[in-house]
């Protein structure tokens, strides 16, 4: 593969992170880093300039199958011998270990994936070491229970019965573009405390972060082969992780159209898997809220990191007392805007990940208008290069239309109007999706009303977009299976065996 000029020396960027985005990237596996067969490569490029700024591996069924035998090896090794409070220790460190680094990892993540780089510094960098940080402690807190048990035979045979938790084993995490290294986090984190060992698959938009976090958890002192980390395309690497027989677990953040096939594949091995997946979140406001958050609601529930959060608050469900002045001030905030590179902090607005992801948008927005919808501010893209979509708003759409039904990823919003509670409910439930909601009102009783009605993993009320470490995130119907972040997070990375002992 012939690639293309560089352009990391024209990056606003530190000369620690020029080298990084020039250097010859491997696949992380085992002791070794690997080359993919056939020296085959993946370009990697800016989504504010659509140039490219690195290339890696494209790994593929040779690769995952070498990086699920290292993960095996360390799982039956070295891995199994630490005590939980070695494991809790090493997580700890791992946490200061992406905290010092953080000037890269930030810079390299705005690089590659477009998004603010206050947001990579806050999120990608210092959410994830929180993450690590809270997840540690679950290390030394995975318990089973002591069973009353009331087995009749043979008469006069006393039992006495317990479970204990068990690593699930080897690992295989599949994750998006929109957070690189926060969901890769997500998924490392608590499979560590559980003593599984992991092999990550990382999007091929974005493949940076997690090799430099492969680089860093060898670098903590973790056993090899504990966590490997192959590059390469959905379609191939992705694949061959998902229906490997040697995979005990899949973890998986993405559309819920992957993780459909996702889910089919483990199923054929019985492979455990977690699914989180696509949204429409709706953000609901009652005319009685406070006037002053309408601004924030669109600002951090429907244009934070464009759009591109699987708990966008895409559809906007106002209740028609306020309708209009909701619609102006969505209006004023989405041409208020600024456009550009996620380098300069001015900018509110940044690219969408790819070309292909802005093509995406903008085709929906168009089919949308095509269907009635009316585009009253945005709803095309800038001048000059990059993957950028203006901040868009949208009215007068039926139920059916695309941009009602259908997760967009990008800096979209469909307001709709609504009557009653009743009215409000059953649009916010009209969706095959239900990761998320939110309940704009100075009315605690009518939020609570509502929250216990939607159906959403997770229910906001006078915020949007906000997640904690100990909240479990996750949602009904096609949002997934399964969940992340607390206790929950951890059991799905752990088997429960039961002992019974005749006395």
């Amino acid at each position: 593969m012939t690639i293309q000029t560089r352009i990391s020396s024209g990056l606003p960027v530190s000369e620690r992170t020029k080298a990084f985005l020039a250097g010859d990237h491997k696949l992380i596996v085992g002791a070794g880093n690997l080359s993919a067969q056939g020296d085959a490569k993946i370009e990697v490029y800016d989504p504010a300039s659509g140039g490219v700024i690195a290339s890696v591996p494209a790994g593929g069924k040779a690769e995952v199958d070498t990086a699920v035998a290292a993960a095996r090896a360390a799982l039956e090794g070295p891995w199994s011998k630490l005590r939980p409070s070695e494991r809790e220790r090493l997580l700890l460190k791992l946490a200061d270990a992406v905290e010092a680094d953080g000037p890269l990892l930030a810079e390299v993540e705005t690089a590659n994936n477009g998004q603010s780089i206050g947001i990579a510094h806050a999120l990608e960098v210092g959410a994830s070491a929180e993450h690590l940080r809270y997840m540690a402690g679950w290390a030394t807190k995975c318990y089973g229970q002591t069973l009353d048990v009331s087995i009749p035979i043979p008469p006069g045979t006393r039992y006495r019965a317990m479970t204990r938790k068990e690593p699930v084993g080897v690992v295989g995490a599949i994750v998006p573009w929109n957070f690189p290294l926060l969901m890769a986090v997500w998924k490392i984190a608590p499979a560590l405390a559980a003593g599984c060992t992991v092999v990550l698959k990382p999007a091929e938009e974005t493949p940076l972060t997690a090799l430099r976090l492969g680089q860093l958890i060898r670098d903590t002192g973790f056993p090899e082969g504990v966590v490997n980390v192959v590059t390469g395309y959905g379609h191939e690497a992705g694949a061959a992780l998902a229906s490997h027989p040697g995979i005990d677990k899949l973890a998986f953040t993405g559309s819920t159209e992957v993780g459909k096939l996702i889910g089919r594949a483990a199923i054929d091995n019985m492979t455990r898997f977690s699914l989180e997946l696509g949204g429409k979140s709706p953000m609901v406001m009652f005319d009685d809220m406070n006037p002053d958050l309408i601004g924030l609601a669109a600002n951090l529930g429907v244009y934070f990191n464009q759009g591109q959060v699987c708990t966008c608050g895409s559809r906007v469900l106002v209740q028609k007392g306020i309708f209009d002045k909701v619609a102006q001030t969505f209006v004023a905030v989405a041409n208020g805007l600024k456009i550009g590179s996620g380098f300069d902090p001015a900018n509110q607005i940044n690219p969408l990940v790819s070309a292909k992801q802005q093509s995406r948008v903008l085709s929906m927005v168009e089919r949308g208008a095509a269907d009635g919808a009316m585009i009253v501010a945005g709803g095309a893209a800038p001048d000059g290069p990059g993957f950028f979509v203006k901040p868009t708003v949208i009215i007068g759409a039926k139920p059916s239309n695309v941009l009602v039904r259908e997760e967009i990823f990008g800096p979209v919003v469909t307001l709709l109007p609504f009557t009653d509670m009743a009215d409000a409910i059953a649009q916010a439930n009209d969706s095959v999706y239900g990761l998320s909601a939110s309940v704009w009102s100075r009315d605690i009783e009518r939020c609570f009303i509502f929250a216990d009605a939607v159906k959403a993993g997770t229910v906001w009320i006078n915020t949007h977009n906000v997640v904690d470490p100990n909240m479990p995130f996750g949602g009904y119907k096609q949002s997934g299976i399964g969940r992340e972040h607390g206790a929950v997070a951890i059991e799905n990375y752990l088997e429960t065996k039961a002992i019974c002992l005749a006395l």
